[in-house]
């Protein structure tokens, strides 16, 4: 590092160490311990741990945003505070704000035959939740659901990306100046070091990623029956209803798909055109990328690829589908020369099945345009595939959301927008099938991390008395033909 470095390039700079995995069950350990020591913190515990969570990641966010910038070869500044702290700062608010409420015990009904009693269900702490993050916003996916863990009184244990070596060192750094390592410890390393996180018995394990790797993941959990929480993905789809302005669905889509470079577990990956207006919606999207981003080289709203092996990979599919007949329509001429991995989207018409760009997340700057005729069509088509971590519809017939709505399965609906339901603080988010299981955010992900413990108070007085053998009772048999009614 140079010796002249500012404070912001000393932070940036921070050096990748990676974890032993034979270090992970001594880690472990130490948050059991930890747990043990104060497994049922106080609501005000639980909101001074949240508080010094968001002013780390305030007072370090420049070097943070500097760090996912190098990382991407280029981040856009504003959809970092945007897409990684805004979320984060917002939804820890939220939940300082909820807390109370939600750790109360929750009166239940107690039937008849059991009085005088009293049900309760107390929301206890699991105790050590391990955190699985990915690349594509890892402040943001690591940040969501290690706050829910602290705000459902745990400890964690958080796996940070190995994509990212700069942000990921910075974030270990930071937390370790911030926390005791028994309430909150950050893990780098590889895949070995991924592996052997995955098979530490937590009490809960949360995984955002890849399916491929998901299910190696529970695999791994499976052997020590550890719950999971798998936030997956898949090809979530966009419907355009023909009531809706075709430019300014364009722009909301391309808005939303080009936020960091589509490298986002709920962005659009294929959208269902009424057949005859491919060809305009084709053109009004291109129309709205170059407004929305003049030139690409330099250019610092535009983001990268996270590396060259995911950039290789998009190419590939992309190349494929033109070679068996896909027409590419790319959204700018430009040459990328600039040395970064921005990359020049591009729509995919005239695509089929047999192509693997139809088969796989895309995960990137690149777009199925697809044709239908009629909605039922469209449902159809959507419906014969994976159950998605999203569906969008465009328009503002009542009938026919309420037919996406009843007639589809998908992780959430967003109608008239596309992806930013997933910085609602009260919206659950979560998959379904194949795009994961479980839910985390607002109460959802309290409620997650907690145990709903079953509690059942009795009175001196004892009731059940009248119940005790032997049975050749005449009150008994009154009792139970009244209660039987």
């Amino acid at each position: 590092m140079n010796a002249t470095a500012s404070p912001l390039e000393a932070k940036t700079e921070v050096g990748f160490i990676e974890t032993s995995p034979d270090d992970l069950g001594g880690l472990l350990s130490a948050q059991r311990s930890g747990y043990r020591s104060n497994p049922m913190p106080s609501a005000q515990e639980r909101i001074d741990r949240l508080q010094l969570l968001k002013r780390m990641l305030l007072d370090n966010r420049e070097a943070l945003t500097e760090a996912l910038d190098l990382d991407f070869s280029a981040r856009a500044h504003t959809e970092s505070r945007l897409a990684e702290f805004f979320p984060s700062v917002q939804n820890i608010n939220y939940m300082c704000k909820k807390v109370t409420g939600w750790m109360k015990p929750e009166k239940r009904h107690v039937s008849l035959l059991m009085q005088p009693a009293k049900a309760r269900v107390l929301h206890q702490p699991l105790g050590v939740v391990g955190i699985m993050v990915p690349f594509n916003y890892p402040i943001f996916l690591a940040v969501g659901p290690l706050a829910t863990a602290l705000v459902a009184g745990n400890r964690a244990m958080v796996k940070m990306p190995e994509a990212t070596p700069r942000t990921s060192a910075l974030f270990a750094k930071l937390i370790a100046e911030t926390f005791s390592a028994d309430l909150i410890t950050v893990v780098n390393g590889g895949p070995e070091v991924a592996a052997s996180f995955s098979a530490l018995p937590f009490d809960h394990l949360l995984y955002t990623g890849a399916g491929s790797v998901a299910k190696h993941v529970m695999r791994a959990a499976a052997e020590n029956l550890t719950p999971v929480t798998l936030e997956l993905g898949g090809k979530s789809p966009v419907i355009v209803g023909s009531d809706f302005p075709l430019q300014e669905a364009a722009d909301r889509i391309c808005y939303g798909k080009s936020v960091n470079a589509g490298q986002t577990c709920v962005a659009p990956d294929y959208i269902m055109v009424p057949r005859a207006e491919v060809a305009a919606f084709t053109e009004a999207y291109k129309k709205s990328f170059n407004r929305f981003y003049p030139s690409l080289n330099n250019n610092p709203d535009y983001t990268g690829v996270i590396s060259e092996r995911h950039s290789q990979r998009i190419q590939g599919w992309v190349k494929e589908a033109g070679e068996k007949g896909a027409n590419l329509i790319p959204l700018s001429d430009e040459v990328i020369v600039d040395e970064t991995r921005r990359t020049v989207p591009v729509l995919l018409t005239d695509t089929d099945e047999t192509m693997q760009i139809h088969q796989e997340e895309i995960f990137g700057p690149a777009l199925l345009v697809m044709p239908y005729d009629t909605l039922d069509d469209a449902i159809n088509y959507v419906n014969d595939h994976d159950r998605p971590l999203a569906l969008y519809y465009f328009g503002f017939d009542t009938d026919a959301q309420q037919r996406i709505l009843h007639e589809t399965h998908s992780g959430g609906v967003v109608f008239n927008e596309v992806m930013f339901h997933v910085a609602v603080d009260d919206l659950p988010f979560g998959g379904v099938g194949p795009s994961g299981m479980g839910h985390y955010h607002g109460k959802e992900g309290f409620l997650t991390f907690s145990k709903p413990k079953a509690v059942l108070y009795k009175p001196r007085f004892n009731g059940m008395k009248t119940l005790y053998p032997p049975y050749k009772n005449a009150m008994v048999d009154k009792l139970f033909n009244w209660l039987l009614r």
